[in-house]
């Protein structure tokens, strides 16, 4: 964690934008939001089995529409 420690007479906005520089000097905000925003890539079964999935809705609902009992919108 960056340190910062105030200098004598310094203001509270310019010991938090030399903290904010610190910070994004060292890389650790953008390592925490690397970490945040990371989503995990299901594993091959999965992935296998919900593309299977999506493909029987999609055959069921072109069936539903070719004997006319799905309404288009």
């Amino acid at each position: 964690m960056a340190e910062v420690k105030r200098k004598k007479g310094e203001t509270f906005e310019s010991l938090l934008r030399r903290f904010n520089k610190r910070i994004l000097q060292s890389g650790k905000l953008l390592q925490a939001k690397k970490v945040r925003f990371l989503e995990k890539q299901p594993n091959k079964n999965l992935a296998k089995k919900l593309a299977l999935r999506r493909l029987k809705i999609k055959a069921q609902k072109e069936y539903l529409r070719k004997i006319g009992k799905l309404i288009e919108e």
